[in-house]
C-alpha cells in the first residue's frame, strides 16, 4: 500500500521524539506533509558582505580576524564581551552580550565569521551569532530560513528536522499541478520548489520556489470553489421557485418607495437563480444603506409564495429585533407570519416557536446563531439569507443550509470589496452588487477634529438635539484600561450626563443582557433617549432615521471599514447628517484613515483604501469569512496570480476529462479531502 505524506506521522522523522511531537502539534504540525509545508516567513542573510558596502543599522555577516585581547564587563548578573577585530584593513569592535564562554576562544590572529548589527559611527558590530571557520563553517555564505515557532522549539532544531524530512521523504512529494500548467509557466517541479523554499542557495532561487507554491495555493483555492460550483450546478437538484412575476410585482408595488435601478437589476438576478433547477449561492454586496434588506425581503416573499419557508440569520440580537419589525411591517398585509429566534427567546415561548416552525405555521424566521442549534427543524426550508456574512464562519452558514433539502442561499455584506476581487475571492458564489444609494438619501458630512476641540463638539450635539434630533457617541472600550489610553464607554456616559443634565443619555455595550440592550434601543428608537453612548455593538444594521449625528471617540483605533459601518448608522432619514471623528493619531496609518473618511463616503472606495492599509487578512477577517489562511500567498500582492489561477481553473473544470482522467487524480483526491465536498458531493 502506497502511503501519502499526509498519512505519515511527523514522529517518523528521525530526531522527533514523543516530547517534540507534542510540541509540534501545538503549531498544527501532525504529519510529514504538515512539516514540509510549514514554510519560513523570512530568511536570515548570512552571505558575507564588505564593510565598504554597508550602512549604519544594517544587519550584516562579515569575516574578520581577532587582533585584540577580549575584555569582559559584568553588571547585574549580565555580561558584555568586547574585542578588537580587523576586516579589510579596517579596525572595529565586536561586542557580545552574555557570551562569556567565547573569551577563551578569541585568540589573536584567529579568523571568525560575525553576524550582527553594524554601527558606523562607533565602528562597532553588536554580534548576534558567530562561528570559527577552523571549526567548520555552518552558515557563512548562505540564507537561513526563519520559522514562526516558540516554546522549546528553536530555529536550529526546526531547520534540522525539516532538512531531515526532506532527506527521508522528499522523493515522496507528489506533483499536483497538471503537466500543461507546469509547461505553460515553466514552473519548478513541486518537490524542488518545496525544497528550495526551505533551503535556498540565494534570494532568486527562493523566490522561484515561492512563486511556484503561491500559484499552487491560489490554484487549489480556486479549484475548490469552482469545482464545487460546477458540481452543485450540474446536479440540478435545487428548489425551483414557481411564483409568477405578477405576484412578486404586487409585493414590490406595496413598498413605500421605488426601487433603484441597481436594486431592480439585483432583484432580477436573484429571481432568475431562484427559478432555476440549481441551488442559488449568491453574494449580495452593497454599501451601508444601499437597500440590501429590501432585496432580501423580496426573495423571502418569493419563497413563501412558492409554498416554502425562509430563514434570515443575523449576527446580533439587536439586528434580529430590527429585521423582525421591518419584515412584519412589510409582510403583515399579505398574511405572512414572521417569527423570532434568539438566545433570549426561552421557555414556553421558545417551545411554541420551534413547534410552529416545524409544522410550517411560521413562514419566515429571523434569528441569530440560535437558528443553527440541533433542536431547530423546518417543515420545508426554501431560502437561507445570511446578513453580514463575514460575521459567521463558513461552517455556521453550512449548518443552517442543511436544515433544508438544498435550499437557495443568499449571503449579504455591507463591507463591499472591488467587484473583480469579490468574483475571484468568492469564486463559489455569484456576485450581485448594489452600486447606488436609494433616491433622496442625503450624503453624510464627515469631520475630523482633535480632542482639544471637544467643547465645540458638545456645542454641535446641543444644536442637533435641540432641533429634535439624536446622536450616537461611540468609543472602543467598556471600562478604563491601563494598557490603552482611550475613551471608555462608562466614563463617557458619565461625562455626557454631566455635560447635558437636561438630556436623557443612554448606554449600550456588549456586557449588558439582551433584555437591557433591547430596552435601551427601543427607547432610542422612540426618541426617549437623546444621546446613546455605545461600543461598536451598533456597528451593524441599526436603523434609527431620527439619529443625525455620529461621534466616534479615538477614531484612529478603528479600521476604515468599521468606521464606515458606524458612519452608516446616520443619514437614514430626511435630515442632513454628520459624522465627527475625534482623534489625535500618532501614526501615519491612523492619520491616513482620518483623511480617507473625510474625503469620501463611497463604501467601495473606503474598502479599497482599507485593503491597501490593512492587508487582506484583517480586511476579510479570514477566520470568519470562509477564506483560507494561505501559507504563502497574499490576496492583494498576489492578485494577478489569483486571477490567472482563476482563469486556468475555469478552463480545467469546464473540460469533461477533468472528472475522469487519471492525469487529474491528485487534484480530485485534494477535492475529496475538503470538508465542503465530503458534506455535499460525496454520497
Amino acid at each position: 500500500m502506497n502511503l501519502h505524506l499526509d498519512e505519515i506521522s511527523v514522529k517518523q522523522v528521525r530526531g522527533v521524539s514523543a516530547l517534540k511531537e507534542g510540541e509540534l502539534h501545538a503549531f498544527g504540525i501532525f504529519t510529514v506533509k504538515d512539516l514540509l509545508e510549514y514554510y519560513p516567513y523570512r530568511y536570515e542573510d548570512y552571505r558575507l558582505r564588505s564593510l565598504s558596502d554597508v550602512k549604519s543599522g544594517d544587519k550584516i555577516t562579515i569575516q574578520a580576524k581577532v587582533i585584540g585581547t577580549p575584555v569582559m564587563q559584568r553588571y547585574g548578573g549580565k555580561s558584555r564581551l568586547s574585542c578588537k577585530m580587523m576586516a579589510e584593513e579596517r579596525m572595529f569592535t565586536a561586542t557580545w552580550f552574555n557570551r562569556q564562554f567565547l573569551r577563551d576562544q578569541l585568540i589573536a590572529g584567529r579568523e571568525i565569521i560575525l553576524n550582527g548589527k553594524w554601527e558606523q559611527q562607533r565602528m562597532q558590530l553588536t554580534v548576534s551569532d558567530s562561528e570559527f571557520p577552523d571549526q567548520g563553517v555552518k552558515r557563512g555564505g548562505t540564507l537561513q530560513p526563519v520559522y514562526s515557532i516558540g516554546a522549546n522549539i528553536t530555529q536550529t532544531w526546526i531547520r534540522k528536522i525539516i532538512a531531515q524530512a526532506l532527506v527521508q521523504y522528499g522523493d515522496m512529494i507528489p506533483e499536483i499541478l497538471p503537466h500543461d500548467i507546469l509547461q505553460k509557466y515553466k514552473m519548478l517541479p513541486r518537490k524542488q520548489a518545496i525544497s528550495i523554499i526551505h533551503l535556498p542557495e540565494d534570494t532568486k532561487e527562493g523566490q522561484q520556489g515561492r512563486q511556484r507554491m503561491v500559484y499552487e495555493e491560489l490554484f487549489l483555492f480556486q479549484l475548490k470553489m469552482q469545482a464545487y460550483r460546477a458540481v452543485t450546478r450540474g446536479r440540478m437538484d435545487g428548489i425551483v421557485h414557481t411564483v409568477q412575476n405578477a405576484v412578486v410585482r404586487e409585493f414590490v408595488r406595496s413598498l413605500p418607495f421605488e426601487l433603484t435601478d441597481a436594486q431592480k437589476k439585483v432583484e432580477l438576478e436573484i429571481l432568475h437563480d431562484m427559478r432555476a433547477t440549481y441551488c442559488m449561492n449568491r453574494l449580495l454586496q452593497g454599501d451601508v444603506g444601499s437597500g440590501k434588506t429590501i432585496i432580501a425581503a423580496i426573495a423571502l416573499y418569493t419563497t413563501v409564495r412558492s409554498g416554502l419557508q425562509g430563514a434570515l440569520m443575523v449576527p446580533t440580537e439587536i439586528l434580529a429585533e430590527q429585521h423582525l419589525r421591518s419584515l412584519v411591517r412589510l409582510f403583515e398585509p399579505f398574511g405572512i407570519s414572521v417569527g423570532l429566534l434568539t438566545g433570549s427567546v426561552t421557555g414556553r415561548k421558545r417551545k411554541d416557536l420551534l413547534a410552529s416552525l416545524q409544522m410550517g405555521m411560521i413562514d419566515v424566521v429571523v434569528g441569530t446563531h440560535a437558528l443553527i442549534q440541533d433542536e431547530v427543524f423546518f417543515r420545508d426550508l426554501g431560502l437561507v439569507v445570511t446578513d453580514e456574512q463575514h460575521r459567521f464562519g463558513v461552517n455556521q452558514r453550512s449548518v443552517l443550509r442543511r436544515k433544508g433539502y438544498n435550499p437557495d442561499v443568499l449571503t449579504m455584506t455591507a463591507t463591499p470589496i472591488p467587484r473583480t476581487l469579490a468574483i475571484t475571492a468568492f469564486g463559489d458564489m455569484d456576485v450581485s452588487t448594489i452600486t447606488e444609494r436609494p433616491k433622496g438619501r442625503i450624503p453624510i458630512t464627515t469631520y475630523w477634529v482633535k480632542h482639544s476641540l471637544m467643547d465645540r463638539v458638545l456645542g454641535f450635539i446641543s444644536k442637533e438635539v435641540d432641533q429634535g434630533r439624536q446622536a450616537y457617541l461611540i468609543c472602543p472600550l467598556i471600562e478604563e484600561s491601563e494598557k490603552i489610553d482611550v475613551q471608555n464607554v462608562i466614563d463617557l456616559h458619565i461625562q455626557m450626563q454631566q455635560a447635558f443634565p437636561t438630556y436623557r443619555v443612554g448606554i449600550l455595550h456588549g456586557r449588558m443582557t439582551p433584555a437591557e440592550k433591547e430596552e435601551i434601543m427601543q427607547a432610542f428608537n422612540n426618541n426617549e433617549v437623546h444621546l446613546l453612548v455605545s461600543t461598536t455593538v451598533v456597528e451593524v444594521g441599526v436603523d434609527v432615521p431620527n439619529a443625525t449625528l455620529m461621534i466616534i471617540m479615538d477614531a484612529d483605533r478603528f479600521g476604515l471599514s468599521q468606521l464606515h459601518q458606524l458612519r452608516g448608522r446616520v443619514g437614514r432619514g430626511a435630515h442632513a447628517s454628520f459624522c465627527i471623528l475625534i482623534a489625535d493619531p500618532k501614526s501615519e496609518v491612523g492619520q491616513e484613515r482620518m483623511r480617507v473618511m473625510t474625503e469620501t463616503d463611497d463604501g467601495f472606495e473606503v474598502s479599497r483604501r482599507d485593503l491597501d492599509l490593512r492587508g487582506p487578512g484583517d480586511f476579510f477577517g479570514t477566520k470568519q469569512s470562509g477564506l483560507p489562511e494561505f501559507r504563502l500567498a497574499d490576496m492583494v500582492s498576489d492578485f494577478a496570480v489569483l486571477e490567472q489561477a482563476r482563469d486556468d481553473v475555469a478552463v480545467l473544470v469546464g473540460d469533461a476529462s477533468f472528472w475522469t482522467s487519471s492525469s487529474y487524480e491528485p487534484l480530485r483526491r485534494y477535492l475529496q479531502q475538503e470538508e465542503v465536498f465530503q458534506e455535499n458531493l460525496i454520497d
